[in-house]
C-alpha cells in the first residue's frame, strides 16, 4: 500500500535553518504577521520574507502559499511561506500543512513549526495527507526518479510533544491512504477475492477477521446480496473486521457497500464515465481504512466493520428487473432497477451485523445514489439518521475533522414510493427524492431502538480536482470523521 511520508521531529538546535537543503517551509499569521521561524528566515534572507508577505497579493490566510526560489542566505533552494490564518484551528492547520506539501514539491523538506503543539501536529498531518500519490501502474523513468520525495523534517521548540501528538494522526493517515488506495485500484486487480485478502492481512495488526463465502451467505439467507453478484465470475464475500479495545461494551458497527465494479447490471449504465465505477466499493473502503487506523493507534473502543463485496455484471444468469428476492431479514424485494444494487448488498449486511453483534449503534456507508450529488454536489456527504443525538455527534465529528457532511430528511411519507404490487417493497422509488427513498429502504433493515446513520458518499469519494488535503482522485472521505466519532463518543477514558 501507499505509505504516508515519515516525518522526523527535531529541536531547532539540532537543525540550523541556514544549513537545511531542499525546501524550507515557514509560516505566517493573518495579515502577514511573522512567526518566530518566519522571522528567523526573514533575517537570514535580508528581509525577503517580509517583502513577500508585505505584498498586496499575500494575506496570510490559511493555506495561502508563496515561494522564493534560491533564497540568498539559505542553503535551501526553495523558501515556502505559508499562511496559518488568525488563531488557527485544526482545519486551518491541516490546510496550511497540505499547502506546504503542494508548494514544497519533491525532494527534502523542512517545516519550521509554529503555534501550540496541537496546531503543529495538525500541520504535519495535513502535510502527510496531501503528499499522497497513487502511481502503482505508472512506469517510472529517470525523470520520475528525480522527483521522488525526500526526507521530511519538522523543527519545533516542542518537538517531543508534537511527535507524541502526531503518533495517532500518523495511524489515521495510514488508514486514509489505505482507503484511497482501495478506491484507486482497477477492478481487474481489486476483485472481491483480492479485496478480502487485503483485509485478511490486517490480522497482523490485531484485528480479528472473518470471511464468509457464497455458500455460507446462502445458508444465512442473504439472497439480496448474492443476487447482485451472481453474474460475476468473482464470488461474493462478506468480510468482518473486529477490534476489541473497549472491554465488554456493545460495539459500534460500521457497514460498507463494496461493489468492486458496477456495470448497472441489466439496467446497464451509459458507457461514458463507467470507468469510474471502480469506486463503487468506496463505502467498504472507508470502513476498511477506519478499522486499520483504530488498530494502528490501539483505540480503546469496540468497533466492528462489516463489508459486503460483490461485482455487478451482465451475463445470462444476471439478476433481472422484475425479479423478487427474499432478504436475510425475511422481507421480499421486487427489483425494479438492477443498478440500485448497493441497497440490496447493504440490506443483508446490515441485518447480519445486527443479528450477530447486537451493536450499540450502526453506521453504513455507500456510494449509493447519483441523487445525492444533485442535492449536495461534491462538498458534502448526505447524512440520514433515526437518532438526533447520534446524528449531531457525527456531524460534530465531521466538522472537527474537516469533512463536509449535511443532514438529510427521513419521513414515513417517502415509504409510499417504495410500495410494491407483488412484494414487501421495491428497490427504487422513482426519480423524486432518490437519495431519501434509498435511505428509507435501508431503514427497513434497522432494528427498532438501534441508533443508525446512513452516509451517502457518492459525491465525496472520488473528485476530479484536488481538495484541501488530497490531490485529484480518491479522497478517503469519512475515515477521519469516523475515527473522531469513535474517539469522542466510544473510547474508554480509563
Amino acid at each position: 500500500m501507499t505509505s504516508p511520508v515519515e516525518i522526523d521531529f527535531v529541536a531547532p538546535e539540532a537543525s540550523p535553518m541556514a544549513e537545511r537543503a531542499g525546501a524550507l517551509v515557514v509560516f505566517t499569521l493573518k495579515d502577514g504577521a511573522l512567526t518566530p521561524g518566519a522571522a528567523e528566515a526573514d533575517g537570514l534572507t535580508g528581509g525577503a520574507v517580509g517583502r513577500l508577505v508585505g505584498g498586496k497579493g499575500f494575506k496570510g490566510k490559511a493555506g495561502e502559499a508563496g515561494v522564493l526560489a534560491f533564497p540568498h542566505g539559505l542553503k535551501a533552494d526553495r523558501l515556502v511561506v505559508v499562511g496559518l490564518g488568525e488563531a488557527p484551528d485544526g482545519a486551518a492547520a491541516r490546510k496550511a500543512g497540505a499547502a506546504a506539501a503542494k508548494a514544497a514539491g519533491a525532494g527534502a523538506v523542512t517545516l519550521w513549526g509554529a503555534g501550540a503543539p496541537e496546531t503543529q501536529a495538525e500541520v504535519a498531518f495535513g502535510f502527510a495527507l496531501r503528499r499522497y500519490e497513487f502511481d502503482a501502474y505508472k512506469t517510472k523513468g529517470d525523470e520520475d526518479e528525480a522527483k521522488e520525495p525526500g526526507d521530511v523534517t519538522f523543527v519545533s521548540e516542542e518537538a517531543e510533544a508534537v511527535a507524541r501528538l502526531s503518533g495517532p494522526l500518523a495511524a489515521l493517515a495510514e488508514g486514509v491512504f489505505f482507503t484511497r488506495d482501495l478506491v484507486s485500484e482497477p477492478a481487474n486487480v481489486l476483485t472481491t477475492g483480492d479485496f478480502a485478502g487485503r483485509l485478511a492481512a490486517m490480522e497482523e495488526l490485531g484485528l480479528a477477521i472473518d470471511i464468509l463465502g457464497a455458500e455460507e451467505m446462502k445458508a444465512l439467507g442473504m439472497n439480496a446480496l448474492l443476487a447482485v453478484g451472481m453474474a460475476s465470475d468473482d464470488e461474493p464475500k462478506l468480510v468482518v473486521m473486529k477490534w476489541n479495545g473497549g472491554g465488554d461494551e456493545a460495539p459500534l458497527c460500521l457497514v460498507g457497500k463494496g461493489v468492486v465494479f458496477d456495470t448497472g447490471g441489466v439496467s446497464i449504465k451509459p458507457a461514458a464515465g463507467m470507468e469510474e465505477m471502480t469506486m463503487d466499493m468506496g463505502g467498504a473502503g472507508v470502513v476498511s481504512g477506519v478499522m486499520r487506523a483504530l488498530a494502528l493507534r490501539k483505540a480503546k473502543a469496540n468497533v466492528v466493520g462489516v463489508v459486503g463485496l460483490v461485482e455487478n455484471m451482465v451475463a445470462g444468469n444476471a439478476q433481472r428487473p422484475g425479479d423478487i428476492v427474499r432478504s436475510m431479514k425475511g422481507d421480499t424485494i421486487e427489483v425494479i432497477n438492477t443498478d440500485a444494487e448497493g441497497r440490496l448488498v447493504l440490506a443483508d449486511a446490515l441485518w447480519y451485523a445486527q443479528e450477530r453483534f447486537k451493536p450499540a449503534a450502526v453506521i453504513d456507508l455507500a456510494t449509493l445514489t447519483g441523487a445525492i450529488i444533485i442535492a449536495l454536489g461534491h462538498e458534502h456527504a448526505g447524512v440520514f439518521s433515526n437518532d438526533d443525538a447520534f446524528a449531531a455527534a457525527f456531524l460534530d465529528a465531521a466538522k472537527a475533522a474537516g469533512e463536509g457532511a449535511w443532514r438529510m430528511p427521513l419521513a414515513p411519507a417517502y415509504d409510499k414510493l417504495l410500495k410494491s404490487r407483488l412484494a414487501d417493497m421495491k428497490n427504487v422509488g422513482g426519480r423524486p427524492a432518490g437519495s431519501i427513498t434509498a435511505a428509507q429502504f435501508l431503514q427497513r433493515f434497522i432494528k427498532e431502538g438501534t441508533p443508525w446513520i446512513h452516509l451517502d458518499i457518492a459525491g465525496v469519494t472520488l473528485l476530479s480536482k484536488e481538495s484541501d488535503v488530497a490531490p485529484a482522485g480518491a479522497t478517503g472521505w469519512g475515515v477521519r470523521a469516523l475515527d473522531r466519532l469513535v474517539r469522542d463518543r466510544y473510547e474508554s477514558r480509563g
